[in-house]
């Protein structure tokens, strides 16, 4: 049986030495409700213990990479998401699946085929390489979608690539760049069409699974070091404001909004 098979909303394919993992949920556009999000903490644990793995890439099923966090469900179960019998809500699991990421000393690429929103755009930006498709948009909603704070890795990693004024205003505006313009600032590393993503995400990533293997996994351990002192500094009270902000009016006006299919109207109490 396949380590990979325990796997419900992430797909695992292993070929000449690279995984392609799939966010597999299409009929949601891909959105992170909790079981996905377990999953994406526990992967990274997988692909390190798979000696057949040399590199990784991350892409999404359909025409998304993926949406973000599940507002649907969020709307359904007020302060977060829907939780399964038995199971208790972790604010912390977000900077668990940050860490083990980093923590991969096997490089991965992100695919980035579509829309790629909150959460979604966190993972792939901490990816080591990122490739997105030219008309895709990227960028964290959480503030201007939801009114949630951006804790799960938004206020690390954009920041690191953009600079803090810059970071500032696309989080807090929810800003959504097409993959054309966030390859020209610099915010991913390659922006080609859309038909092309996959396959230059997968050459790039099999020539690093067979390139010189510990000076390449070295090297990005090394530079994650930056990344994860960043995470250790900022992430667990950013992940607290954003607990708190769960239990705002204006969560709770976002969530009926989208229920609604209406824009949200802020600021209507406290």
């Amino acid at each position: 049986m396949s380590r990979y098979a325990k796997y419900q909303d992430l797909k695992v394919e292993v070929a000449e030495k690279v995984a392609t993992v799939t966010l597999n949920r299409p009929g949601a556009r891909n959105a992170i409700n909790q079981r996905l999000i377990r999953e994406l903490r526990t992967i990274w644990d997988d692909l390190a213990d798979d000696g057949t793995v040399g590199a990784v890439v991350v892409t999404g099923a359909g025409d998304f990479f993926s949406v973000g966090g599940d507002v649907k469900a969020m709307s359904e179960r007020p302060g977060g998401d829907v939780l399964e019998e038995g199971e208790v809500h972790d604010p912390m699991v977000s900077r668990r699946l940050v860490n083990r990421l980093l923590e991969l000393d096997k490089p991965i690429v992100a695919a980035v085929n579509g829309d790629c929103i909150g959460l979604a755009a966190t993972i792939a930006l901490l990816c080591d390489i990122s490739v997105v498709a030219d008309d895709a948009r990227i960028g964290d909603t959480h503030v201007s979608r939801v009114g949630l704070v951006a804790g799960d890795g938004g206020t690390v990693i954009w920041p690191l690539l953009l600079g803090v004024n810059k970071a500032k205003e696309f989080l807090m505006r929810g800003t959504l760049l097409k993959g054309a313009e966030a390859g020209r600032i610099g915010l991913v590393n390659h922006a080609v069409a859309r038909a092309e993503v996959l396959a230059t995400a997968t050459q790039i990533a099999h020539e690093l699974a067979h390139g010189p293997t510990w000076a390449i996994r070295w090297t990005k351990l090394s530079i994650n070091q930056v990344v994860k002192e960043r995470v250790n500094h900022l992430m667990e009270a950013s992940m607290a404001l954003e607990q708190v902000t769960f239990e705002t009016a204006d969560h709770r006006e976002a969530t009926l909004a989208f229920k609604e299919k209406r824009k949200p109207r802020f600021g209507q109490g406290s």
